[in-house]
C-alpha cells in the first residue's frame, strides 16, 4: 500500500476515536439539551457514517491489490506540500475548539454556533489530509484507474448506520432481550456474580451495579455492521465466492459471533463497572464505543472469510485476487456515463437529502421539495447513462406497479397522523409542495431507488443459478424494505419490483411498476388529502 498512505488511514482512524472520546464520551450533555436536537444528532451519525466509511475503505483496498499499489505508487511520486499538514491541524483545532475553551453549559446553550465551527473544520481537515496525501491531479488519475468505485462503495458503508437505526426496533422483541441477557447471566454466574435482571425496562448487572440497555446501546449495531460490511465483501468478490456457503453458512455464523461477542461486551462491562468504574463501564454503553467494537468484529469476520479455501471458486479453493484494472486497450468511460456510478451516486445524494432535511427542518415534510431538487439534480448530471435503458412500456410492468399500488393504499393504517407541518402552509404554498411530492414520489424516487435496488445491488449479487439469483433477491429486497416504514408491505413490493425486471430481464420495466404503483398511492393521496401515504 506504501508507507505513506498507511501512515494516513493510521491517523484518520486514531483521530476518529479521538472525536468519539471526545464528543460522546467525554461529553456530558445529550442532543436533547442543544436546542437543535436533529442537527445534533445528524451530526453524531455523520462520525459514524465516516467511521463505516473509513473502515470499508480500508477492505476494499485490501481486496483490490492493483488499485492499492496505485495508490502507494502515486503518493509515493506525486506527494502533497508539507503545507496541507497545517491546513489539516487547523481543522482539527477548529473541530476541538468547542471543547477546548467552553464547559458543557456554554456548549448546551450555543451549540449551533458550534456545530458551524465543527462542520467547516472537518471539510477543512479533510481537505489538508488528502491534498497532504497527494497533489490534486494524483487523486484525478487514481480515480480514473478505478478508485471511483471504491469511493462510492465506500460512500454506500456510510449507510450503514441508516440499517442500524432500523433494526434498533428488534431490541423491544422480548426473546432477543431475554436470549441476550441469559447469555450474559451464563456469563456472570461464572465469574462468580449474583446476577438481577429485569425486562421492564431490560436491566441487568450484579447486586453494586446495574445497568439499563437500551436500543442505542444494545449492539444491535452489531448485525448491521456484520450484514452490511458482507454485502459489500460479497459485491467485490461476486464471482469469485461460492454463494450457497456463504448466503446460508457463513452469514448466520458471523451473525450469530456478534450476538457472541455482544454479551461477552455487555458482560465485561458489568464486571467493569461492579470491580473498576461505574463511570467508565457506563461509558463503554455509548453507542460510539460499540460502533469501535463492532466494526473491528466485522473487520476481523472478513478476514477469516477472506482465507476460508471452500468458499473460494477457482483454481483448488485458493482465494482469488480480484482483477483491478480494465484492459489497457479500452477508454473508460466519463464517470457521469458508466452505470455503477450512475446507479450508485443519485441513491446517496437521495439518502443525503434526507439526512439534511430531518437535521434542519422541525417537520421534515416541508423539506421535500429541496430533496426534490437534489434528486432532479444527481438524475440530470448522470441522464446518458438512463437514457440508454429500454424505454419500451410492459403491460405486465404496468399492472403490477397499479396492483401493488392499489394494495399499498388498502393496506395503509386508518386515522394515521397527518404529516407535521402542511398545516402552517398557504393555500398557493400548499399547492406547490403537493405538486413537486406528486411528482417527485412518482418519477424521480422510482428512478433512483430502482437503479440502486434492483439496477446495482440485484445485479451484482445475481451471478448465474438459482441459489444466488434467490439470495440477490432476498438481500436487494431487504435492504429496500429496511428504508421504507412498512417493512411487510414494501417487502413485498420489491419482490414483485424484481420479478418484473427479471422477467425480461430489463430494468426499465421495474422503474415503470415503481413509478405506476408510486403514482396509483400519490392519486389516493391527493384525493384522500392523506399525505401520510405517501
Amino acid at each position: 500500500m506504501g508507507r505513506r498512505v498507511g501512515l494516513a488511514l493510521g491517523i484518520v482512524m486514531a483521530e476518529f476515536v479521538a472525536v468519539i472520546l471526545v464528543f460522546q464520551v467525554f461529553t456530558s450533555f445529550e442532543c436533547r439539551q442543544t436546542g437543535v436536537e436533529l442537527a445534533c444528532r445528524a451530526l453524531r451519525g455523520g462520525a459514524l457514517r465516516g467511521l463505516s466509511a473509513v473502515a470499508a475503505m480500508t477492505l476494499l483496498l485490501a481486496l483490490r491489490p492493483g488499485l492499492r499499489r496505485a495508490l502507494g505508487d502515486l503518493a509515493a511520486r506525486l506527494p502533497g506540500r508539507r503545507l496541507w499538514i497545517g491546513v489539516h491541524l487547523a481543522g482539527l483545532v477548529l473541530i476541538f475548539l468547542p471543547w477546548l475553551i467552553s464547559d458543557a453549559q456554554v456548549r448546551r446553550g450555543d451549540f449551533a454556533g458550534f456545530l458551524v465551527l465543527l462542520i467547516f473544520g472537518t471539510a477543512v481537515a479533510a481537505l489538508g489530509g488528502l491534498l497532504w496525501l497527494m497533489q490534486a491531479g494524483a487523486w484525478r488519475a487514481w480515480l480514473r484507474q478505478g478508485g471511483a468505485g471504491l469511493v462510492l462503495l465506500a460512500a454506500l458503508a456510510g449507510l450503514i448506520p441508516d440499517l442500524a437505526e432500523v433494526l434498533g426496533t428488534a431490541w423491544s422483541i422480548e426473546r432477543l432481550q431475554i436470549s441476550t441477557f441469559y447469555a450474559v447471566a451464563v456469563m456472570l454466574s461464572l465469574a462468580g456474580q449474583q446476577v438481577f435482571l429485569h425486562l421492564g425496562p431490560p436491566t441487568i448487572g450484579t447486586e453494586t451495579f446495574q445497568v439499563e440497555v437500551s436500543a442505542a446501546c444494545s449492539g444491535i449495531e452489531g448485525f448491521a455492521l456484520i450484514f452490511g460490511f458482507m454485502v459489500l465483501y460479497a459485491l467485490l468478490m461476486r464471482g469469485m465466492l461460492r454463494p450457497g456457503r456463504y448466503w446460508l453458512i457463513v452469514l448466520p455464523l458471523a451473525l450469530l459471533a456478534s450476538w457472541v461477542f455482544n454479551g461477552v461486551r455487555i458482560a465485561v462491562l458489568i464486571l467493569l463497572g461492579t470491580y473498576v468504574s461505574p463511570e467508565l463501564a457506563v461509558n463503554g454503553f455509548h453507542s460510539f464505543a460499540g460502533w469501535l467494537f463492532f466494526t473491528l468484529l466485522a473487520l476481523a469476520v472478513l478476514a477469516v472469510v477472506q482465507n476460508l479455501r471452500w468458499l473460494q471458486r477457482g483454481s483448488g479453493g485458493a482465494a482469488p485476487e480480484v482483477a483491478t484494472e480494465a484492459p489497457q486497450t479500452a477508454a473508460p468511460l466519463p464517470l457521469t456515463q458508466d452505470w455503477t456510478v450512475a446507479s450508485i451516486v443519485p441513491f446517496i445524494i437521495f439518502m443525503c437529502s434526507g439526512l439534511v432535511v430531518n437535521s434542519f427542518w422541525q417537520a421534515p415534510a416541508l423539506g421535500f421539495p429541496l430533496q426534490a431538487a437534489m434528486m432532479a439534480a444527481a438524475l440530470w448530471v448522470f441522464r446518458k447513462p438512463f437514457l440508454r435503458l429500454d424505454w419500451r412500456l410492459d403491460p405486465v410492468a404496468l399492472a403490477a406497479g397499479a396492483l401493488v399500488g392499489l394494495a399499498w393504499v388498502a393496506l395503509a393504517e386508518r386515522g394515521a397522523q397527518p404529516l407535521a407541518g402542511l398545516e402552517t402552509l398557504g393555500a398557493a404554498a400548499l399547492l406547490i409542495w403537493a405538486a413537486v411530492r406528486v411528482l417527485g414520489t412518482s418519477l424521480l424516487v422510482p428512478l433512483i431507488e430502482e437503479a440502486f435496488f434492483r439496477g446495482y445491488l440485484l445485479a451484482r449479487l445475481d451471478t448465474g443459478g438459482w441459489p444466488m439469483r434467490l439470495a440477490a433477491i432476498l438481500v436487494s429486497t431487504a435492504a429496500f424494505a429496511l428504508l421504507h416504514g412498512r417493512i411487510v408491505e414494501a417487502g413485498a413490493a420489491g419482490i414483485v419490483f424484481a420479478l418484473v425486471m427479471l422477467r425480461r430481464n430489463r430494468l426499465a420495466d421495474a422503474i415503470v411498476a415503481h413509478a405506476v404503483a408510486n403514482a396509483t398511492v400519490a392519486a389516493a393521496a391527493v384525493l384522500s388529502g392523506d399525505w401520510s401515504l405517501i
